[in-house]
């Protein structure tokens, strides 16, 4: 067998276990491939890790599962989040079992129902630790998780949400800071058996900064590390670039954000390096705009920036462009850009192509009712993607087709304590955003998750804003809507090539 036709085998062999597929396509011996289209199919089983929510004593926090119902799946399964100390104790309890010694994990933190209607559970106070999630058969595909907190006063008071996310390798966060005001924390959790090593890279406005203890950090398996900005670095940067790679292994990694006077949120990681970026679902009552770039490369970027508003494209005054040195951090205040308009920043090259990542970190309120949240560059909507927790008010749903008219629908499930589902399409012109009326399940209870489908013309990009007000101080959190993968293509087989494999 030539080198060739055995990573082909090999490769999509990997892919059937995915998606539990046994039999493969080869090419036949003229060379010719006799596989047909690739066949869409839903994953089988994922992984998602919530960060420790809040050091606060004042948190209360909210964990909210979701699937979408998807076709072709099995009919069982089961999603669930349990500490990660505990899913440690799970394994072990599975292998005292079959010695005959007496063992059991604790009750997961969560468990899902059915498809299609939200689960929820919920943690008090500062010490509620790291969260391991897994689902598989019909709960895997598209499967979402958030942990929302609100604190209720203190060093990032208001409303913080953040995405549970898969295990990655490595992870970008431009908008990070260890300015006198911030308190940044980087959040590592490893699901896996074997320990996982990670460098922690910093890149101020003059470049990289000289850490400590920042190279062969070791996470335990099963565990999480919170690693303070501050103690990474002597240097005070208002605007700073995390780089979180993992040497060995594989972790999730999120920035929890705390202002001593603006709140805090979760700094989600931003999209993998690329040439044009989009950050969609700037609230259009946004008092200040930060945006903040930075590019790995060798090469300096320049950049156009333009707003998606709901009549068109335009230009802020006084920053059309952006330059952004090689492995520096850049950042400009847009000021009161939105003007009480939604928006979505799009970011595109000047001339050549730089892969650059970005965020912006946005301000609602005035004196001393103000609120922080950040937005990431994100991957568009796909074939699908979905957000949770969203409440009967408070929710805006900010959809934008920076460069084409796109037709979605978006689908509100039952709620997680009642209510019956509802959809509804829409038209989002090319170049604009729109904050659409979404909408809300008839007879709802609890909260509801907001799933939204392509259905024809260009790329969508979507984020949701989640508002509540507490002592008059105008919490918030923007979560953005990246395609959900839940789909995976599969080569049809008309070969079982399982007689190689002897």
């Amino acid at each position: 067998m030539n080198r060739t036709t055995l990573s082909l085998i090999v490769g999509v062999t990997a892919l059937a276990a995915i998606t539990g597929i046994s039999t493969l396509t080869t090419p036949d011996a003229s060379g010719v491939k006799t596989a047909e289209a690739a066949a869409e199919l839903p994953v089988e089983r994922t992984s998602l890790l919530c960060p420790p929510p809040s050091i606060s004593d004042l948190a209360e926090t909210t964990y909210t599962s979701f699937t979408p119902v998807t076709k072709g799946t099995a009919s069982g399964g089961k999603a669930e989040l349990q500490s990660a100390a505990e899913e440690s104790d799970a394994g072990a309890d599975a292998k005292d079992k079959k010695t005959g010694a007496a063992g059991k994990a604790d009750k997961p933190v969560l468990e899902a129902k059915e498809p299609g209607t939200p689960a929820t559970g919920e943690a008090s106070g500062g010490d509620s630790p790291a969260l391991v999630g897994t689902a598989d058969g019909k709960f895997a595909p598209g499967w979402t998780m958030q942990e929302t907190t609100e604190v209720a006063a203190g060093t990032g008071r208001g409303l913080q949400g953040v995405n549970c996310t898969a295990p990655d390798t490595e992870f970008w966060f431009p908008g990070a800071s260890t300015a006198a005001d911030r308190t940044d924390y980087v959040h590592l959790t490893n699901p896996d058996d074997s320990a996982a090593v990670v460098d922690i890279e910093l890149y101020g406005k003059g470049g990289a900064l000289e850490t400590t203890v920042g190279e062969g950090i070791t996470v335990q398996p099963h565990s999480g590390e919170s690693i303070l900005l501050s103690t990474l670095t002597s240097e005070k940067q208002t605007n700073m670039t995390v780089h979180v790679s993992v040497r060995s292994g594989r972790v999730g990694a999120s920035v929890q954000a705390l202002d001593d006077k603006l709140g805090g949120d979760w700094l989600a990681a931003s999209v993998d390096p690329a040439g044009t970026l989009v950050l969609p679902g700037i609230p259009k009552d946004a008092t200040s705009v930060r945006l903040v770039a930075f590019t790995p490369g060798d090469s300096d970027a320049d950049l156009k920036v333009r707003l998606a508003s709901p009549s068109g494209a335009i230009t802020p005054a006084g920053n059309e462009t952006l330059h952004v040195k090689a492995g520096m951090t850049s950042a400009v205040d847009l000021g009161d850009v939105m003007r009480g308009e939604a928006g979505s920043l799009v970011l595109t090259p000047t001339d050549r192509s730089v892969p650059v990542v970005a965020a912006v970190r946005v301000v609602r309120g005035e004196g001393a009712k103000q609120e922080t949240a950040f937005i990431p560059a994100t991957r568009p909507v796909g074939t699908r993607a979905t957000v949770v927790d969203n409440r009967a008010k408070g929710t805006t749903l900010s959809l934008t087709a920076p460069s084409g008219t796109a037709k979605v629908k978006v689908t509100a499930s039952a709620g997680s304590e009642g209510g019956t589902a509802a959809s509804k399409t829409y038209t989002i012109k090319s170049g604009t955003t729109q904050d659409v009326e979404v909408p809300v399940p008839s007879g709802l209870k609890g909260t509801y998750a907001l799933t939204v489908e392509s259905v024809s013309g260009g790329p969508v990009y979507g984020a949701r804003t989640l508002a509540v007000t507490e002592d008059g101080v105008p919490g918030f959190t923007v979560q953005t809507l990246p395609d959900d993968r839940g789909m995976v293509a599969v080569p049809e087989a008309d070969e079982d090539l399982s007689v190689l494999q002897k």
